[in-house]
């Protein structure tokens, strides 16, 4: 054989070679799915070990593995630190070669990841974080929100105590990027419904002692004080303002992000007349419900589910959905979400909802009131329903958004 002509050969083999490899790619079904989170400090109770218990429900009502798929769920502590988070995520993508990250509570946890998973072109499922600026002027390609956010929470707490008569806030503010998005949608919409902010305090995160700021919100005289905060931190507030005599002064406490876990803290006792808001609730349905109980039996700490972990539910199934409808793992985050916000989502928990090109998954939202003790017929019944808000009006409109993906 000549040299051209074993050249041509060559040649040959190696594009026959690369027809065989590009099926096998395209037909990858091994995905690596990390969540990274609070796992020991004021966030652990909303998430932490219970949202890999949801992932794991996720991936096995899936039904991918038994069609011959091999997914792994890894899991982190971040410690609420962005460069903690970061170098985790940075080394599960480096090394560990996981595919998307699930959770981030802790908004500078979260945006700082965000940045780092465009980067690398992985997928970052947020459910945990609430900064609005994650679909807004932080967007990226990569990145969605499944669950909640400042501005859905800003609208449903802010605006009803508003027109309720709470027409003067002060702010008590976690001192990070959550807090600020808070106090700032917040305001925004109380000062759009006729309100009047008098004043604020920041406060650093996991803080054990609120005396010092109650006393500056008690002699602010608002009529409502906003707790732009969130676990550990939100509970220590209540707990500290009942004993200020904050309520029976004839101030209004509002817990702008309050959550299940919080109230089965508090006790219905303390944490009875509360106004919040969610985008999920145990017992909303049969559906809910029966998710809920299956989850419980599986929970570390036999709890019910919180919205950030349903949330962590919902988006990984959807997720794999997505994966599925590709014939495989792509390893392109890019090209996931884009497949995410093509097909439709629809799940037990939050039921059928549009994912928008900024990111943001479009379900209504609930205004609940913590139940009176003498009101609660059955263990974790603590809700009451006082109010739904459409989704429109849950999400901030794409025509006001700052993502960049976001053509105007």
């Amino acid at each position: 054989m000549t040299t051209t002509r074993a050249r041509r050969y060559a040649a040959l083999i190696a594009c026959a070679g690369l027809g065989l490899a590009t099926p096998a790619l395209a037909q990858d079904k091994i995905v690596k799915i990390g969540v990274l989170n609070d796992m020991s400090s004021l966030y652990a109770d909303i998430g932490g070990p219970n949202s890999v218990v949801a992932v794991k429900m996720a991936v096995e009502d899936s039904g991918l593995p038994a069609k011959g798929w091999k997914i792994d769920v890894l899991s982190a502590d971040h410690q609420n630190k962005p460069d903690v988070g970061v170098n985790m995520a940075r080394q599960w993508f480096d090394v560990d070669k996981v595919d998307v990250i699930t959770d981030t509570p802790n908004s500078g946890v979260a945006l700082a990841v965000s940045n780092l998973v465009k980067e690398k072109n992985a997928v970052l499922l947020n459910s945990g974080a609430a900064t609005a600026d994650l679909t807004g002027k932080a967007c990226t390609p990569n990145t969605v929100s499944f669950t909640f956010d400042t501005y859905m929470l800003a609208n449903g707490t802010g605006k009803a105590l508003t027109k309720a008569g709470g027409a003067t806030w002060f702010f008590l503010t976690s001192d990070y990027a959550f807090g600020y998005a808070l106090e700032r949608d917040t305001t925004a919409v109380v000062t759009a419904n006729g309100g009047k902010v008098l004043g604020g305090v920041k406060h650093p995160i996991n803080s054990s002692d609120f005396s010092s700021f109650l006393l500056q919100a008690q002699a602010s005289k608002a009529k409502v004080v906003g707790l732009a905060n969130a676990g550990g931190d939100t509970t220590n507030s209540i707990k500290q303002a009942s004993e200020f005599g904050i309520v029976a002064g004839g101030q209004k406490l509002a817990a702008l992000l309050l959550f299940i876990n919080d109230v089965h803290s508090l006790g219905l006792k303390t944490a009875q007349g509360l106004s919040f808001t969610e985008s999920f609730y145990w017992d909303m349905n049969d559906q809910t419900r029966a998710w809920s109980k299956r989850f419980m039996a599986l929970s570390p700490k036999g709890t019910m589910p919180s919205m950030t972990v349903a949330g962590n539910y919902a988006a990984v199934l959807h997720y794999l959905k997505a994966l599925e409808a590709l014939g495989g793992n792509p390893h392109d985050g890019a090209k996931v979400v884009a497949k995410m916000k093509e097909i439709p989502t629809d799940d037990p928990l939050f039921g059928k909802g549009p994912l928008r090109i900024d990111g943001r998954r479009i379900i209504p939202a609930y205004l609940f009131e913590v139940k009176k003790p003498e009101e609660s017929k059955y263990p974790w019944d603590y809700y009451k329903l006082i109010a739904t808000i459409s989704p429109e009006d849950a999400a901030k409109p794409l025509e006001a958004s700052e993502c960049p993906l976001v053509k105007k």
